[in-house]
């Protein structure tokens, strides 16, 4: 393709007329032909700008009128442009039609839906799971398809950084997570998620825990019993302690000790399973009513100092003219097993701060120590169920691995959140943060 210049064309039309004008002088109709010769000039750029419109409005692949000079330059440069769109246009439909293949070959249902809320396009699954049809259902609003007011909220809400556990709308059968992201100029992609066997599966696991658990809390108070009789009455006679206790009986009454060790440790497992088991299991109720908070933490107290027989000094920094609403008996627990972790890893000298106070959005209860502290490689799975930092520690605290997974589920239940700041070899911090709807200001009395 040539690059006609504009000067080219420019000194064409003034060379034109030029020629006009000395013809016209020399046979004196400078004017008239000059106006002619000016009229045919635009009346050929008007022809050149009917063949461009003419062949722009039949089909991109065909060829462009043959011409020369500056329109033919500007024919070919017309034509190279169609060419590139077009074949930028099969690029992105290849690469579309690539991404909907892909999704299409999903077992989660696949739902693109553009700014308006309409149904843009869904996979095979999306049938199964949502009842969506394409291309039936294309273009429809996606709400007046799936009615569930759950999934109206959750999907006009525009906060989708969690999931939405539902039953599906098209069969109850099947449970799904939903799952939507923004994608382009405001589109979305939903992505729904059959969990049903998953949810089955755990609750299966928590069924067995629980029922587990429960059959084996009576046999373990029997041998509970019977090893507490043994150890008592090994190396007594007549209810008085002998002074003679032979080589035979003390290593009985060693074996019977650690068996009775175990026993009960075994039977702390079991209590903190049930306990977990409940949390996870029963729905939240309405036993929710104003607390004390300072009275709570004191009778906690009283209790981890007379287990640890007083080794340990817990101060209390508490804000009295604040209450908490919530379930006694489950904060209790909670607060009881945050301090006793605080003294059991704290050392003989240990000094642990309990603070109870709010501000204008939280209320916070926070339990302090200056023990071994916890490496930050460890402070995001501390909740997790059986997980411990320094298992030979642990079983020589007497710890199930499960006090803090009960604490985190009743905070849950509490909307509430645990935080956890440590540091090695100065200590840890365990925040319990409650929203200010759970705070309540003491009334004044008169």
């Amino acid at each position: 393709m040539h690059n006609v210049d504009w000067k080219i064309e420019c000194r064409n039309l003034g060379l034109i007329l030029l020629l006009a004008g000395l013809v016209g002088w020399a046979v004196g109709l400078l004017p008239w032909l000059l106006f002619f010769s000016s009229l045919a000039y635009i009346g050929w750029t008007l022809f050149q700008l009917q063949r461009i419109q003419s062949w722009l409005s039949q089909k991109a692949d065909t060829y462009p009128p043959e011409s020369k000079g500056l329109w033919g330059d500007v024919l070919d440069g017309i034509y190279r442009l169609q060419r590139q769109g077009q074949e930028e246009r099969l690029r992105l439909q290849a690469a579309v039609d690539y991404l909907q293949d892909s999704f299409a070959s999903l077992d989660d249902g696949a739902v693109m839906i553009d700014k308006r809320g309409n149904i843009e396009w869904s996979n095979v699954a999306a049938e199964k799971l949502l009842g969506l049809r394409y291309p039936d259902d294309q273009s429809q609003q996606l709400v007046n398809l799936i009615r569930s007011p759950e999934f109206i909220r959750y999907f006009e809400g525009d906060e989708y950084s969690n999931s939405l556990l539902i039953d599906s709308p098209h069969n109850s059968h099947y449970q799904l997570q939903i799952s939507i992201s923004y994608f382009g100029r405001g589109s979305r992609l939903l992505f729904a998620r059959d969990v049903t066997e998953n949810n089955r599966l755990q609750q299966m696991r928590k069924d067995f825990v629980a029922n587990v658990s429960h059959e084996l809390r009576t046999p373990l108070t029997v041998i509970n019993g019977y090893l507490e009789t043994l150890s008592e009455n090994i190396g007594n006679q007549g209810n008085v302690q002998s002074i003679d206790i032979t080589p035979n009986e003390l290593r009985w009454r060693r074996a019977v000790d650690q068996m009775l060790n175990q026993s009960r440790r075994m039977e702390g497992l079991i209590k903190d399973l049930i306990a977990l088991s409940k949390l996870e299991s029963i729905p939240e109720d309405s036993k929710d009513m104003p607390l004390e908070v300072e009275p709570m933490l004191q009778a906690i107290r009283e209790e981890v100092l007379t287990a640890f027989k007083g080794k340990r000094e817990i101060n209390l920094e508490c804000d009295s003219s604040l209450r908490l609403v919530g379930n006694s008996d489950e904060l209790r627990s909670a607060f009881a097993n945050l301090v006793m972790n605080a003294a059991k890893y704290s050392y003989g000298d240990g000094v642990i701060t309990i603070r109870w106070y709010g501000d204008t959005r939280h209320c916070y209860l926070e339990v302090e120590d200056n023990g071994e502290g916890i490496d930050d490689i460890h402070l995001p799975r501390l909740t997790e169920r059986f997980y411990r930092v320094d298992k030979s520690r642990s079983i020589e605290t007497g710890g199930t691995g499960l006090g803090l997974a009960i604490v985190k589920h009743i905070l849950l239940r509490h909307q509430a959140e645990l935080k956890i700041r440590s540091t090695l070899g100065e200590g840890s911090t365990f925040t319990c943060e409650f929203p200010s709807m759970r705070a309540l200001a003491q009334p004044h009395t008169a």
